[in-house]
C-alpha cells in the first residue's frame, strides 16, 4: 500500500518553510498546469540519466507536487519503492491527490525537512532531485545527510540550475528589474538561491566535502515551455531573481506592473508556432556515496 506520512521534526532553515508553505507553495499549486509545462523537458532529461530500475528505492528530495516521485514510481514497478520529501505541506497535498488517482502503491509522502530529518540509513539505490536542493541552510550537512541513506553501491543524480546568465527566462525579467529598481543589496557568497550550485566548483566542493565520490557534472540545454509571452512575464512577476528584487525593493504595484509587461514584450521574441520556447541550462549531477 502507498504510505502518506505526515512526519513532525526538526526543521533547518524555518524562513525557508514558512515560504515554502506560506507563500510559494500556495502559488506553485494554484500555477500547477503551468509549472509542470515549463519543466517538462527537465524532468524527461532527469528521469533518462537516473535509469532507476524495477525494484529500486529512489528517494526523491524535494518532491514537491510528484512530477518525478510519480514517472519514478512507475519505472521501479511494484516491486521498488519512491519515498518523497518535501517541507511544503501545499505541495505534498497535490502529490498526495496525484498519486491516489493513479492509484500508485510504492509511493511514501513525507512532509520533512531532508537536510535533517532522520532517514533510514543505507536504505536507497538512487537519490534524485529536480531543483529541490538549492535552498538547504547547510548544503554540506544536508548532504552529508542524505548520503547515509544511500546504500554503499547506490547513486545521486539530481538537476539544479545552472546560473542566472545561463537561463533566459531568469535573466530577462532581472535585467529589466534591476534597470528600473536598481540592483540588488550585496549577499553573502553562496546563499541559498535557485542557481546556488551553478557555481560547479562550489557544488563539487559541497559533494566532495559531504563524503560523495566521482562527482560528474554535465549542463545541459532545454527550453522552458510556456503557452505566451503574458503568461510567462506574469509567473516571472511571482517566481524567481526578479519577483525576489521586486520583494527587496519593496517595489510598488505600477513599477511591478511595468516590470512584467516589459518582459512580456521581451519574451515575445521566443514564440513558435507550438508556444514560447525560453532557452535554459540545467546541470545534470552525478556522484557515489
Amino acid at each position: 500500500m502507498t504510505a502518506m506520512a505526515d512526519v513532525s521534526g526538526p526543521v533547518a532553515n524555518t524562513a525557508m518553510q514558512r515560504y515554502w508553505n506560506e507563500v510559494a507553495g500556495p502559488r506553485w499549486v494554484g500555477r500547477m498546469e503551468t509549472q509542470e509545462a515549463r519543466n517538462v523537458e527537465v524532468a524527461a532529461l532527469l528521469l533518462e540519466a537516473a535509469q532507476a530500475k524495477p525494484g529500486e528505492r529512489v528517494l526523491d528530495v524535494g518532491c514537491g507536487t510528484g512530477a518525478t516521485a510519480l514517472p519514478f514510481a512507475r519505472a521501479v514497478g511494484p516491486d521498488g519503492h519512491v519515498t518523497g520529501i518535501d517541507i511544503s505541506e501545499p505541495m505534498l497535498a497535490e502529490a498526495r491527490r496525484r498519486v491516489a488517482e493513479e492509484g500508485l502503491g510504492n509511493v511514501t509522502l513525507l512532509l520533512a525537512d531532508a537536510q535533517v530529518h532522520p532517514l533510514p540509513a543505507e536504505s536507497f539505490d538512487l537519490l534524485t532531485s529536480r531543483f529541490g536542493v538549492m535552498f538547504f541552510a547547510d548544503p554540506t550537512a544536508a548532504f552529508r545527510n542524505l548520503r547515509g541513506a544511500l546504500r554503499p553501491d547506490g547513486r545521486l543524480c539530481m538537476a539544479v540550475w545552472a546560473s542566472l546568465g545561463e537561463n533566459t527566462h531568469w535573466k530577462v525579467p532581472f535585467d529589466i528589474a534591476v534597470r528600473r529598481l536598481g540592483p540588488p543589496a550585496p549577499k553573502p557568497p553562496h546563499e541559498p538561491a535557485p542557481y546556488v550550485f551553478g557555481d560547479r566548483d562550489y557544488c563539487r566542493e559541497v559533494l566532495s566535502a559531504a563524503g560523495f565520490r566521482d562527482i560528474a557534472i554535465e549542463a545541459r540545454n532545454f527550453h522552458v515551455i510556456g503557452k505566451s509571452a503574458a503568461s510567462e512575464a506574469e509567473h516571472a512577476g511571482l517566481f524567481g531573481p526578479a519577483q525576489r528584487l521586486m520583494e527587496e525593493k519593496q517595489a510598488a504595484a505600477a513599477a511591478r506592473d511595468a516590470i512584467v509587461k516589459e518582459t512580456e514584450a521581451a519574451y515575445a521574441a521566443f514564440m513558435s508556432p507550438e508556444g514560447l520556447r525560453l532557452p535554459g541550462t540545467v546541470l545534470l549531477v552525478r556522484a557515489r556515496p
